[in-house]
């Protein structure tokens, strides 16, 4: 708590100084006995604020909700605080309160936040809008309350309650579903998928991606090994999405925001999806640093969350060296943990040699799709991206120019235009 006296509180003092300083020197005990007067009443008030201080004792609570919570970049999200009192003399303090809140500058863009306040008997409710400016995560709070003595004498700063944590997911675009671009019919017919029919049961081997909810437990443990059953999804391919962020930060945050709408459309069209690349699947269950288990577009807008939860915390890469050998630690994950027939969608910038080598066997097992990226670095980058496109066009991969900035759906179509 921070006491400190307000300008009328230190005229009082200043006064109470002079007249007591006057009185003494001249010898007039009147005019020293107002002077301690004016001094005890500036002292007094700093002990009644300092007793009456409302974080004490946890008489009062604060209780504050974030809808929605995680927010997408651009978006706003609407923040409701209410402090309750708990007993008579709560209340009885929480009618002299101001409240301010605190939030980051990414929450409130560097202007005040504006606040509705509402007030009961027993509690106040306080409602203000953030808006979620960048990708990341966010300090909300603590509630701060202001408070001064009956006589506006002493003023005193305090914080309720915690602070809170606001997500922010990156922005993202609903793409154009890819329809059979992606997979053709052949490519179905060879992972086993087939027309629905009334005996719609059989059995294949489990292969990395499929949905652990298809898995047929007892003729799992008859065979020893893991058998799903061969429904109408059987032929949906996995999908990893392979990020390479750049230094720049405003072509890191495009890439993140291009990749991720990607990965949702291809979410919602059924597949299985995974990211990879540097600082995803740190913590995450299931995934190693660089990875993440895949995800299936079955559990809903819970699998949409748990894909975009990975990109919050993603960072640019700090030097060009850096970007490079994280590229290449997620070229050799995909030759680890990938399994035939799955799908690579890229976000990628102009490559050296050693990562245009690294990526040229991906295609071997799957189908490699990317976008790449011209970042604007120098006067040749353009140059350098085209190259990039050719040679990985020569290793086997579909690929397609993009800028950073650009619009993702026209990047998204110029890329499935690339199969034509």
């Amino acid at each position: 708590m921070r006491l400190r006296p307000t300008v009328r509180g230190g005229a009082l003092a200043a006064a109470g100084v002079v007249a007591l300083h006057a009185g003494v020197s001249l010898g007039a005990l009147d005019l020293a006995r107002v002077g301690v007067l004016l001094l005890v009443l500036v002292l007094v008030a700093l002990a009644v604020v300092a007793l009456g201080d409302p974080a004490r004792g946890r008489r009062l609570e604060v209780v504050r909700d974030v809808t929605p919570n995680p927010v997408h970049a651009g978006e706003e999200a609407q923040v409701h605080v209410v402090v309750r009192a708990n007993d008579a003399g709560a209340r009885a303090r929480l009618a002299g309160l101001r409240f301010a809140e605190q939030a980051a500058v990414e929450l409130s863009g560097g202007r005040p936040l504006r606040a509705r306040v509402r007030r009961a008997a027993d509690r106040v409710t306080v409602t203000y809008p953030v808006h979620g400016t960048q990708r990341g995560r966010w300090p909300l709070g603590p509630l701060v309350v202001t408070r001064t003595d009956v006589f506006g004498v002493v003023r005193a700063r305090t914080t309720l309650g915690e602070d809170s944590e606001v997500a922010v997911w990156p922005a993202v675009t609903p793409l154009p579903a890819p329809g059979d671009v992606l997979v053709g019919e052949p490519d179905r017919v060879a992972l086993g998928a087939r027309t629905p029919s009334p005996d719609d049961a059989s059995l294949r081997d489990y292969r990395e991606g499929d949905d652990l909810r298809r898995v047929h437990w007892r003729s799992s443990a008859r065979r020893g090994a893991l058998l799903v059953r061969s429904d109408e999804r059987a032929g949906m391919r996995p999908v990893t999405v392979l990020l390479d962020l750049p230094v720049r930060s405003s072509a890191a945050e495009w890439t993140i925001s291009v990749a991720a709408s990607m990965a949702l459309a291809m979410l919602d069209g059924g597949h299985p999806v995974r990211l990879v690349g540097a600082g995803i699947g740190t913590g995450t269950a299931g995934g190693t640093a660089g990875t993440s288990a895949f995800v299936h577009g079955r559990s809903g807008p819970e699998a949409r969350a748990a894909l975009l939860d990975q990109t919050v915390d993603l960072q640019p890469a700090r030097s060009t060296n850096e970007a490079e050998a994280h590229l290449l630690d997620a070229a050799r994950l995909l030759h680890t943990t990938g399994s035939g027939g799955e799908i690579v969608l890229a976000v990628l910038g102009p490559l050296t040699a050693a990562a245009r080598a690294a990526l040229a066997h991906v295609s071997d097992a799957g189908q490699g799709w990317a976008l790449v990226r011209a970042d604007g670095r120098h006067g040749g980058d353009e140059r350098d991206a085209r190259h990039t496109q050719a040679a990985l066009v020569r290793a086997g991969w579909r690929a397609a120019p993009a800028t950073a900035g650009e619009d993702p759906v026209a990047c998204w179509l110029r890329l499935l235009g690339s199969a034509r």
